[in-house]
C-alpha cells in the first residue's frame, strides 16, 4: 500500500536520506535539493509529499498544480524519486497513479506534464511505459517534455 504523506519534522531526516542510484544522479536531484528548489521557485507553487510503503518512506514526489508565472508549466510532475533500495517494486508506478488521481480530481485539468533529460539512466522510458508521450519540445535544462492525457 503506497500513500503520500506530508513532510514534517518527524520524518524529514528519513525522507532526506533517500538516495538515487549513481546512474540516476544526473537526472534526479536529492530530496534536500528539491525542497530548496521549491523554496527558491515560489511561482512554481510546489506541492510535495513523502512516498510511503506502509510505514516506510520509500520516495519523494513534487508537483506544480497551478503556477504563478507563465515560465512554469501547470499540472506538472516536477520531481519523482524512489530510493534505489526500493526501485523495481512498483512504487514509482503507484506514486504516478496517486498523482494522476489527484489531477483527475481537478476540474478542467486535461494533461499532466513532466520532463526528463536523455541518456543512460534517464527516466524517459519509465514515463513512456506508464503512458506519457514525448511532445518534441525541449524545456528547462535541455529536458524532453512529456505529456500524459488525463481524460
Amino acid at each position: 500500500m503506497v500513500s503520500l504523506r506530508p513532510i514534517s519534522e518527524s520524518n524529514r531526516e528519513a525522507v532526506e536520506a533517500l538516495r538515487r542510484s549513481p546512474s540516476q544522479e544526473q537526472f534526479v536531484s536529492t530530496v534536500a535539493d528539491s525542497l530548496l528548489e521549491a523554496a527558491e521557485e515560489p511561482d512554481g507553487r510546489a506541492l510535495y509529499w513523502a512516498v510511503y510503503a506502509e510505514e516506510t518512506p520509500v520516495g519523494f514526489v513534487m508537483i506544480s498544480d497551478e503556477v504563478g508565472h507563465p515560465d512554469y508549466i501547470p499540472h506538472y510532475l516536477w520531481k519523482l524519486l524512489i530510493d534505489e533500495r526500493y526501485q523495481r517494486r512498483g512504487f514509482g508506478t503507484a506514486t504516478l497513479d496517486l498523482i494522476v488521481e489527484y489531477f483527475r480530481g481537478r476540474p478542467g485539468v486535461e494533461v499532466l506534464s513532466t520532463s526528463a533529460g536523455e541518456g543512460d539512466g534517464s527516466p524517459i522510458t519509465f514515463y513512456e511505459r506508464y503512458g506519457f508521450e514525448q511532445t518534441g519540445e525541449i524545456v528547462f535544462h535541455n529536458e524532453v517534455l512529456l505529456r500524459f492525457n488525463l481524460r
